[in-house]
């Protein structure tokens, strides 16, 4: 891997078990010092992706290389370099959660307990209970400081905030950020477009088991439909917006709710044709375009 290079370049990639498509011809690269977003509905393939990139199941077909190395041939020397928080994450229910990360950070033969020390503590975590006894929330930041306790290069995350209440979330948020400018990469995947709106510089979108969408954030909410409301001094004819690009038309009276796909311009122009008591424009958030993104026929 070149210092430029994509930390993490997948082509091809293929996952099928038996006659079930878990992942089709997936190409993506994620490039060092990025925060990605990998977003889906349950049973995208975000998951399966994953693990078949960190050699944890067999793909099919492809080729997936992580800092220049086969994903498959050099899985072990892979999976020393990077930090891993699995969607599925638990740990030995009878110890305490500090002896746990001492063991795993032995693994990674990684000696300086002190970053798990910290993180705890900015996470709230006593590492002096016992796994077995800590509630959801508790395991799950357990799981999120074993991922970034050894000061990888790459951190790989599946739903990383499932169980956090919405202040730790944005704590996590918060951490994330400090990550990014210190240089590491993270991958990680999530259902919850807040949190991908919030602190990823790009975001693909996987959709059947085939990826559809790769974008930086900025980049797609320019492209991302706006909604326009206007209220006018009378009854407006709904064929005054007969204009292509011009989508979930809903006209009550004096008012108009849209959302613009095309050009504002020839809207603005079309509309000012008539007397405009209010006119308020929003751009789409991410939630919204995930929903009209996945209400269409094929995805857009």
């Amino acid at each position: 891997m070149t210092e430029n290079g994509p930390v993490i370049e997948i082509r091809g990639l293929t996952k099928n078990y038996g006659d079930v498509v878990g992942i089709k011809d997936l190409d993506l690269n994620i490039h060092r010092g990025e925060i990605m977003g990998f977003l889906g509905p349950n049973g995208a393939g975000k998951t399966t992706t994953i693990r078949t990139c960190l050699d944890l199941l067999q793909k099919t077909s492809g080729e997936v290389r992580i800092f220049g190395l086969d994903s498959h041939h050099d899985s072990i020397e892979i999976r020393r370099r990077i930090g891993y928080l699995p969607g599925d994450f638990g740990m030995y229910n009878d110890l305490p959660v500090r002896t746990i990360l001492r063991y795993l950070l032995s693994l990674s033969g990684y000696e300086d307990d002190g970053p798990m020390e910290e993180l705890a503590r900015r996470f709230a975590l006593d590492l002096d209970k016992r796994y077995g006894s800590l509630s959801k929330g508790n395991r799950q930041k357990a799981g999120i400081v074993q991922a970034f306790m050894a000061g990888q290069e790459l951190i790989i995350m599946d739903e990383p905030t499932a169980g956090l209440d919405p202040l730790m979330q944005q704590e996590f948020y918060e951490f994330l950020r400090e990550e990014r400018a210190e240089g590491k990469t993270i991958f990680m995947s999530s259902h919850i477009l807040a949190e991908v709106e919030e602190v990823c510089d790009r975001v693909a979108i996987i959709r059947d088991a085939e990826l559809q969408v790769v974008e930086r954030i900025d980049a797609l909410k320019e492209k991302m439909g706006k909604t326009l409301e206007i209220e006018f001094d009378k009854e407006i004819d709904p064929s005054v917006f007969d204009i292509r690009g011009v989508e979930g038309l809903e006209v009550d009276g004096r008012r108009a709710r849209m959302i613009i796909a095309c050009d504002l311009d020839q809207v603005v122009k079309r509309v000012s044709e008539h007397n405009i008591v209010n006119m308020s424009l929003e751009t789409f958030s991410l939630d919204q375009f995930f929903m009209t993104y996945y209400s269409r026929p094929g995805g857009g």
